[in-house]
């Protein structure tokens, strides 16, 4: 909507907001040293609304936690925004002078007020009343979300309506406010920008553009599809029905990370070859033909990007172990051998100096420039004497004028019911990272945290009859795992809450593998389950 796909504005801005609205994140487990940034600006006075269905730790010190019920972020949004457009508070100069399509929207959220928004998402109408005055009345006002937001069939949409928010109170372009993505994990941004997705040469260029599908042509002497390629969604659902053979798994642990695995299992027993390129065997590496060992970040040089689009170096500071070799020079050596004339390039400089001269908004960034600023640059940086830019859209939109989008609030895909009738919803804690392949090898982090366990409100865990440590079986329409329950305020009464982390009691065997009809993301945050005692027999 706003021309680039990435925080608006820079970590260190946080830390002077007036306020922040942060939704979806559960960022001091998730995020902690942007959350440090948060707290930097809360002790400083900035006020702080929480929207989350979960009480974590940001939502105690809060000023306002809103806790709705899961899935209902789109009600909410539009509720915020019936306030805004009603009561007179958006920026009228600002949605003039850079913004296109405002009038549906104020006709769609006409429908959305905040007492009928308080039947649907639990919300008190007072309290998105407030929330949405102090972000319109508040200039350096920031948006920080993650996946709580686009882990849903409708995730586009709650994003579409959080970027409405943006743009009619005018908060683009301005120091310490903007739309701000936390991406889920380290260097998840510089994969992107380079081209890591189905739809998009580096710097999301588009595959099915002519013009710039004939550019990379040229640089790489071969032909190249027109067509958009797969999201990982749509690759799981293909390969369980054989219409994948093949399979190249770098860094990523989908028995562990996917939803819905056992249909993930059952298409990788139907793939005819797999290779994983990892640090460490996994869950997934179990059905490879063939293990690469790659290099860990601290064997190997190169560049990341974070979520803010700093680029910045990474050096090698040890050797990898016996056989292992950092991916770039796996990849090369693997399109050698399949025919292709890769070039042999001498460091993974030469590699970025042909990323950088395709991607114009990179052009300006090199590693003698990194170099020099060991703090990194932001993109966009189109020229060798460009600063970087931390804050975008200072000028206006980059996409020109952005288009506002008018939603409509879609259920999920799942909902609870007699069979089914508590709501699971999955995420990370502080101690482990991800799949936790590198986390539970170490002894600190599994001390903190050794096993599997459920967040239950102590309603719900009164009448099953369970206690607070005790045993339980969690079942989906998928599957069933096994966990601990903890007894836990920070859940509302017919959710429960569960991390992602546990190889044996994996959560992922429950979840739904419904996805956003744009990105394909599965709904992580939404299924319906039971929990029963272990022992209890159905029959």
């Amino acid at each position: 909507m706003f021309g680039a796909g990435a925080m608006t504005n820079a970590i260190d801005e946080i830390r002077d907001s007036e306020m922040m609205f942060i939704i979806g994140s559960n960022t001091t487990e998730a995020h902690p040293i942007i959350a440090m940034e948060m707290k930097r600006a809360r002790q400083r006075g900035a006020k702080l609304v929480v929207a989350d269905p979960r009480e974590i730790w940001l939502a105690e010190m809060a000023d306002l936690h809103l806790q709705l019920k899961p899935g209902t972020d789109v009600w909410l949004l539009s509720a915020m925004a019936h306030v805004i457009i009603n009561e007179g508070l958006h920026d009228q100069a600002f949605i003039q002078a850079h913004t296109e399509n405002f009038p549906a929207v104020v006709d769609k959220v006409q429908a959305y007020s905040p007492e009928e928004a308080e039947q649907i998402t639990g919300v008190p109408a007072e309290d998105i009343r407030t929330a949405a005055r102090w972000y319109a009345t508040t200039r350096h006002a920031g948006i920080y979300y993650t996946l709580g937001i686009t882990e849903h069939t409708h995730g586009t949409d709650n994003v579409y309506c959080l970027a409405n928010l943006v743009l009619m109170t005018g908060h683009l372009g301005v120091r310490s406010a903007g739309m701000n993505p936390l991406r889920g994990q380290n260097n998840v941004q510089g994969a992107n920008d380079a081209g890591a997705t189905p739809i998009y040469f580096p710097g999301y260029q588009k595959v099915t553009d002519d013009s710039v599908r004939e550019k990379f042509e040229a640089a790489w002497d071969v032909q190249l599809s027109p067509d958009d390629g797969l999201n990982l969604n749509v690759m799981m659902k293909e390969m369980e029905h054989g219409g994948i053979k093949g399979l190249y798994i770098m860094g990523e642990d989908i028995v562990i990370s996917e939803p819905n695995v056992s249909k993930v299992e059952r298409g990788l027993n139907q793939c005819d070859f797999i290779v994983c390129q990892e640090i460490f065997h996994n869950e997934t590496t179990r059905f490879a033909n063939v293990v690469l060992p790659g290099a860990c970040f601290a064997e190997k040089d190169g560049v990341f990007t974070n979520s803010d689009r700093r680029v910045q170096r990474v050096r090698k500071a040890v050797d990898p172990p016996g056989e292992a070799r950092p991916d770039w020079l796996i990849l090369c050596q693997m399109a050698r051998a399949a025919g292709y004339a890769m070039p042999e390039y001498p460091s993974p400089k030469e590699v970025f100096d042909e990323y950088a001269s395709l991607t114009p908004k990179i052009a300006g960034i090199s590693y003698e420039r990194l170099q020099q600023n060991p703090s990194g640059l932001q993109w966009p940086c189109p020229t060798a004497d460009h600063p970087g830019t931390p804050s975008l859209h200072l000028d206006g939109p980059m996409i020109g004028r952005a288009p506002f989008q008018a939603v409509d609030y879609r259920p999920s895909a799942e909902l609870p019911d007699d069979e089914f009738p508590l709501v699971l919803s999955t995420g990370r804690t502080l101690y482990h990272y991800n799949s936790a392949s590198q986390t539970r090898r170490d002894p600190g982090p599994v001390a903190k945290q050794r096993e599997n366990f459920l967040e239950m409100h102590r309603y719900n865990a009164k009448q099953l009859g369970v206690k607070h440590g005790e045993k339980v079986k969690v079942l989906s329409r998928r599957g069933a795992v096994e966990a601990e329950v903890w007894v836990s305020p920070r859940v509302r009464v017919g959710c429960v809450w569960m991390p992602m982390h546990f190889a044996e009691s994996r959560a992922n065997l429950l979840t739904n593998d419904a996805g956003d009809a744009v990105t394909g993301t599965g709904e992580y945050k939404v299924c319906a389950v039971r929990v029963e005692k272990l022992g209890c027999d159905r029959g």
